[in-house]
This record gives structure tokens, C-alpha cells and sequence, in this order.
């Protein structure tokens, strides 16, 4: 079996196959489960998956379309692999659209839009501190709860359009920060307070500015490290 395959959730039989199969695939990938250039053979995920070859194929290409697999032609499909121009890229097109969300969501948020933030940013801080203190399992729960804290910051942004543009950004971002990025400490602990921050005081110029040397020092890190 393919390490990673996600065992079915309490909704999985309200599902159909093909939903299911992009579910779970795109799942381990995301979370490198499913390695950065890996063959993806149609048999091992029919058995892995549970899915049949014609599912698979669609899944596939659906995945292709969202540039997280490549086609190879006759030889099949494969994960996408991983490029530090790519990261640079992802990096310079959340900037783009992140910063333009948090200016349409400071304009219109209200304060339930406030609450949600500082709800948000609450369970972020809560994984950090875990963080801080070396216990590893909370790096799971953190990637979730970062995620949730930035779509949060733009939630009231007022388009479903740029939101999910920027979600699928994100998620592809996030694929590099699973592998290579991880927690920065307490640099992003002081990154995303002050991006809260300046959500609750409506400073956008500020807020962008949090949000360059955040997004920009995770990219710096990964290289650093030797990724990605």
C-alpha cells in the first residue's frame, strides 16, 4: 500500500468515488505523503485508493490541471516535483493576492469577522507555544490551524473568486512548507500577533508589510535549508 493513503472519513460512503479519490490523493500530496517526483502507478493507487483506473485517470488530471501532478504522456503521471523558482513563485503570488484580500476584508470586516480572527489566531498561538516547548505533535494541528488563521485574515474580503484562487495558492505553498519550511519560531509567533494585530486596528499598509517579511523569511528559511 502507498504510505499516506488516508483511511476513509465518517462522510467517506456520501461521497462518490471519483470526489473521494481527489480527496485523499490531493490530501498526500499536499502533506508529501505522496513524494515530490514520484510515479504515480495507476494499479498501486487503484489498490491503495480503492478506486478504479478510469476514477484514477480523472483524478489525475484533475490534479494535472491544479499543477500538482504532470502528465507524462504514455509513460503516465507523477507528483510535481519541487523548485525553489516555484516557491518563489508561490510565495510572490500570495503576496499579491493575500495582500489585496486583507485590504478589501479590513474595509469590510465587522465585528464578528474580528472575533473569528482572534479566535483564529487563539488556536495558531496555542500550537506555537506547544511548539516552543518541543512537543512535536503539535506541528500537525499548527499547519492546519496557519492555514485557517491566513484564510481567516481575508475571510471578509467579499469574493469566492479570490478566495479560492488564493486557497489553491496557499495549499500548493503549503505543500513546500510541509517538506521544507516548517516553524520558525518565535519570529512567525511574532509575525502572525501582529498580523491579528493590524486586522483589529484596520492598518493594511502595516499589515502588508508583516505579511512580506513573513511570507518572504519562510521562503529565506526553506533556501537556507537546503530546500527545497
Amino acid at each position: 500500500m502507498i504510505a499516506g493513503a488516508a483511511a476513509p472519513g465518517p462522510n467517506a460512503a456520501a461521497e462518490s468515488a471519483a470526489t473521494r479519490a481527489y480527496r485523499l490523493i490531493r490530501g498526500d500530496i499536499l502533506r508529501n505523503a505522496l513524494a515530490p517526483g514520484q510515479k504515480l502507478r495507476l494499479e498501486a493507487l487503484r489498490d491503495s485508493y480503492g478506486v478504479g483506473i478510469g476514477t484514477l485517470r480523472e483524478t489525475l488530471n484533475r490534479l494535472v490541471a491544479e499543477r500538482l501532478v504532470l502528465a507524462e504522456g504514455q509513460r503516465g503521471f507523477e507528483v510535481a516535483p519541487f523548485s525553489a523558482a516555484e516557491l518563489r513563485e508561490l510565495a510572490s503570488l500570495r503576496l499579491l493576492l493575500e495582500g489585496h484580500a486583507l485590504e478589501q476584508a479590513f474595509r469590510a470586516g465587522d465585528v464578528e469577522w474580528e472575533a473569528t480572527v482572534i479566535a483564529a489566531h487563539h488556536k495558531l498561538a496555542q500550537m506555537e507555544e506547544r511548539l516552543g516547548a518541543g512537543e512535536a505533535a503539535a506541528l500537525d494541528p499548527w499547519r492546519r490551524f496557519d492555514s485557517q488563521f491566513h484564510q481567516t485574515l481575508i475571510s471578509a474580503c467579499g469574493s469566492r473568486t479570490l478566495m479560492a484562487t488564493h486557497a489553491a495558492v496557499f495549499d500548493r505553498y503549503q505543500r513546500y512548507q510541509n517538506r521544507a519550511l516548517g516553524f520558525r519560531g518565535e519570529i512567525a509567533v511574532r509575525e502572525h500577533a501582529a498580523l491579528r494585530d493590524c486586522a483589529l486596528r484596520r492598518d493594511t499598509d502595516a499589515a502588508r508589510a508583516v505579511l512580506a517579511t513573513h511570507i518572504l523569511g519562510g521562503v529565506d528559511h526553506a533556501l537556507a535549508r537546503g530546500g527545497p
